[in-house]
């Protein structure tokens, strides 16, 4: 079911008549019609998230991918580039990739049998006479124009040009900064594996969610009171931690004015240095006297428009499946030479967003009901006024609001409509 733009606000843009600074219309999660133009002006525009250079380490490796609902091979050349290439043959369009990954410097669709590098570029086909003979077609495999990384992250963009990737990032380049930092060897790894969660949900109420600081306390009240975890303190009306809009659609939840209180190495990771001594004498190697400010700020939580999150330990991928669906990859951060938090990453994940892990099955909980409830024929609207009448803009021009507030999904909508409208 869809619902319908309001009648009475029939002036204006489009998105004008459906994103309003305080609220967004419920057709933006339900409309086919939406979610196509979505596809072209943001997934097929901007710049997306796709995979992590740790994935492809050896030359010739490749893995599969989605770039929205594109199937992609991310390979890594004989020279160490690396390609998003469309798994789709030249010839009749039959993929020409089965494996989830492995290493090999070619593709050979099993349908005629042409073959591709794995750059893309078209090797040969059978029988050549048939097309005049050798070298008469040069149709390669389709690519993703644009590739670049940060941090490892890569990203790839349909859009021939536009803005550069460290463009695009602005602001929130420095929160990938923070996570590789908290590596002694500065080099993160996404080489845990990926868990995939399908949902029935409309993947901006994931992008929404994730730096929402307003739901913890009582979506995962249950899993904060059973543990006696401290997560729950910090997204409450007397935390001093803050919603933050970095611009460009991204967003942070910046939990560092909390474990400054505390002045306690490791708190952000939810241990004390005595019992990780290798990896913090490691980082005071490193650092010096700057080890002891990134042993107490940890790491990022941060969403990165349209699909990458960063939840300090973890980091999620969501990817578009259609107007109701949607799936999110997760995975456990792995910082290089820090095996003594890498396995506790490892398990922490899996208890939080694996098959019976608690936190995800609530939030997964959340998205679906709030896709049934959007069906809805009223009130149309959604709300996002939380914190508006006390947002403030910090030092760095930014503009903040409190742990709970909504700073965060404005900010998304903002810069969803600035793309939308273009």
């Amino acid at each position: 079911m869809t619902t319908t733009v309001p009648a009475a606000a029939a002036s204006g843009t489009l998105y004008e008549r459906l994103i309003k600074p305080d609220k967004v219309h419920g057709s933006l999660y339900t409309d086919q019609q939406i979610f196509g133009e979505e596809l072209r002006k943001i997934w097929y525009r901007t710049w997306v998230f796709v995979g992590h250079e740790s994935e492809v380490p050896n030359p010739n490796d490749y893995v599969r991918k989605k770039l929205g609902p594109q199937d992609v091979i991310m390979t890594r050349d004989a020279e160490g580039g690396i390609h998003l290439l469309l798994n789709r043959c030249a010839h009749r369009g039959n993929q020409v990739c089965d494996d989830n990954k492995g290493n090999s410097s070619s593709f050979r669709c099993p349908y005629h049998g042409w073959t591709f590098r794995n750059t893309g570029e078209l090797l040969g086909y059978p029988y050549h006479k048939g097309y005049g003979g050798k070298g008469k077609i040069e149709s390669g495999m389709g690519s993703v124009p644009r590739v670049d990384s940060y941090g490892g992250f890569v990203f790839g963009s349909f859009a021939a040009d536009g803005p550069s990737l460290v463009e695009h990032l602005g602001a929130a380049a420095g929160e990938i900064d923070r996570l590789v930092r908290l590596s002694p060897e500065n080099r993160v790894e996404l080489t845990a594996g990926w868990l995939q969660h399908r949902t029935k949900a409309n993947w901006k109420l994931l992008a929404e969610n994730e730096t929402d600081g307003y739901h913890p306390q009582f979506v995962h009240g249950s899993i904060f009171g059973v543990t006696g975890s401290p997560i729950g303190a910090l997204y409450s009306d007397a935390s001093t931690a803050v919603t933050r809009n970095l611009g460009n659609g991204h967003s942070e939840n910046d939990l560092r004015p909390e474990f400054r209180k505390f002045n306690e190495p490791m708190r952000w990771f939810g241990t004390t240095e005595s019992r990780v001594p290798d990896y913090v004498a490691k980082m005071r190697e490193l650092h010096g006297a700057d080890a002891e400010k990134i042993l107490v700020e940890g790491a990022p939580h941060v969403m990165i428009f349209p699909n990458l999150f960063i939840a300090e330990i973890q980091v999620f991928n969501i990817q578009p499946v259609a107007v109701d669906e949607c799936v999110q990859y997760s995975t456990a951060v792995q910082l290089a030479g820090a095996p003594e938090l890498n396995k506790r990453m490892v398990s922490q994940s899996i208890g939080s967003v694996g098959p019976a892990g608690m936190l995800l099955a609530d939030d997964t909980e959340m998205y679906e009901r709030n896709q049934r409830g959007v069906q809805a024929l009223t009130p149309e609207w959604l709300d996002v006024r939380r914190g508006l009448v006390r947002e403030r803009v910090d030092e760095n021009g930014f503009t903040i609001g409190t742990a709970t507030d909504e700073t965060a999904m404005r900010g998304f909508w903002s810069h969803y409509k600035t793309l939308m409208e273009a």
